[in-house]
């Protein structure tokens, strides 16, 4: 059996793991990764993050063309199938493999492709369906598996017409009819796909209202958007039963409704990926979620192991992800340029797309905060008139006395790229961070940029005048 010695052993090569190998490698260590699959990139590359969102914005195209008048001199509205727009996503994919590939042979970084099992302290075993198992040896060991789908044992996952977050992915077919159990992040984004593709979707949400973690304008925004794509959201309801036969898929609630669809979808929580890594072995155990335990340094129990993405939980975004992997990597390096990941922008990409930074309005309102409110909607901004891309508004919650920048909620196109430029405002010392940065500040004229200056405007309006 072969051996080797590293000064770290990264177990998945997703965001998290990318982050903490190359950050490693670049200060002087030699690191290893073991990666599951065939290819890096991880679940984020193969099963999440870029499918979804490639998906997606082939989708956002479909939509733009048949919506748009312009368009009719070309040619009748068309209707795209579902395997169609996947080829797409898969060349996006293939690009990803790629470029991370180079990344980890330009930074000299071993890969080994199998599963990885802990045999005692600082020993990892690789186990791939070709050749012996091999034994890597190293002083520090993060852990940065991922997550996959939580599916429930009383749903047949095997059928053909049942699927959850990942195999959706294997669709060879455009359903008619779907029904989304689920109405959290992804449950919503596949949502948007799939109605934006012609298909009735049933959306379940076993609370009552979408995304209850946002400003509630915002979510309230995206419901109205998601009614207006003819998806049917259904509140307060959990599933009794789902069955699949021959002609597709009927779903029982417990609260006495049917749903039959051609397709059912489940988005319904994630579990980390941890059984079968031997933890035992090393004295570690993850919760009931597969998820494990770490201090705001991300180390676990364990002595010398870390803990980084989505197998800790929160926030299960691939931007705090890859953070997290390079903060793993400095505190074991000793480096002085560590930091705890708790400040994170949410993306959102539903169609439209949302994005938030900050407190909301009812946080602050129970934290007894004199707060304001300056709002731009988009549809009187120039750039989004230009675009065609009218729906939508920035939203800045700031200070009454201080004019401190407490919040800020997007809700409309580009709001992902948009949130950015307040929260590099948000990031600033003192008297930097306030609302009248946008008001004293010159932004190019169209932009959507601009929309902090209207946003400025307005809320300053409410408290004093300009």
């Amino acid at each position: 059996m072969a051996e080797y010695d590293y000064d770290v052993i990264v177990i998945g090569s997703g965001p998290a793991g990318e982050g903490a190998a190359l950050n490693a490698a670049k200060n002087g260590r030699r690191v290893a990764v073991i990666e599951e699959q065939d290819t890096v990139g991880g679940n984020c590359t193969h099963k999440g993050t870029i499918p979804s969102k490639a998906l997606r914005h082939s989708v956002k195209q479909i939509i733009e063309f048949n919506t748009n008048p312009m368009f009719r001199d070309i040619g009748e509205p068309r209707w795209f199938s579902f395997p169609k727009v996947l080829r797409r996503a898969e060349k996006v994919i293939s690009n990803q493999v790629m470029l991370r590939t180079n990344f980890y042979a330009r930074n000299r970084i071993d890969v080994f492709f199998g599963r990885a099992t802990f045999v005692e302290k600082g020993v990892v075993q690789v186990k791939s369906t070709k050749g012996e198992p091999e034994h890597l040896r190293g002083k520090n060991v993060i852990i940065a598996t991922g997550s996959s789908p939580w599916c429930p044992d009383d749903i047949d996952f095997k059928h053909p017409r049942i699927y959850n977050s990942d195999s959706i992915l294997k669709l060879n077919h455009t359903p008619r009819t779907m029904v989304i159990y689920g109405a959290g992040v992804i449950g919503c984004e596949y949502a948007s796909i799939f109605s934006g593709l012609g298909v009735k979707v049933d959306l379940i949400d076993n609370r009552d209202r979408l995304l209850s973690f946002l400003d509630v304008e915002i979510s309230d925004s995206l419901s109205y958007h998601l009614r207006n794509n003819a998806v049917k959201i259904r509140h307060n309801e959990e599933y009794a039963s789902v069955v699949g036969d021959d002609k597709g898929v009927m779903m029982e609630l417990k609260s006495g409704k049917r749903i039959r669809a051609d397709a059912f979808l489940w988005c319904a929580g994630r579990s980390g990926n941890t059984k079968g890594l031997g933890l035992e072995n090393i004295g570690l155990s993850a919760n009931s979620r597969g998820q494990l335990e770490v201090d705001d340094h991300y180390r676990t129990s364990a002595e010398g192991v870390y803990a980084v993405g989505d197998v800790i939980g929160w926030p299960s975004l691939a931007s705090a992800a890859l953070d997290q992997g390079r903060a793993a990597s400095s505190d074991l390096l000793s480096g002085d340029d560590f930091r705890y990941i708790n400040e994170v922008p949410t993306g959102i990409y539903t169609i439209p797309e949302i994005s938030s930074v900050g407190k909301t309005e009812e946080e602050l309102t129970e934290e007894r905060v004199p707060y304001e409110v300056g709002q731009a909607f988009f549809k009187d901004t120039a750039r989004a008139q230009i675009s065609g891309e009218p729906v939508g508004m920035l939203k800045i919650l700031f200070h009454r006395d201080t004019f401190e920048i407490l919040g800020i909620h997007c809700f409309g196109d580009q709001a992902s790229e948009i949130i950015h430029i307040g929260q590099a405002i948000m990031r600033q010392e003192g008297a930097a961070n306030t609302i009248k940065y946008f008001v004293n500040t010159t932004f190019n004229y169209p932009t959507m940029a601009e929309a902090y200056r209207v946003a400025a405007i307005a809320g300053l309006n409410r408290v004093i005048n300009l």
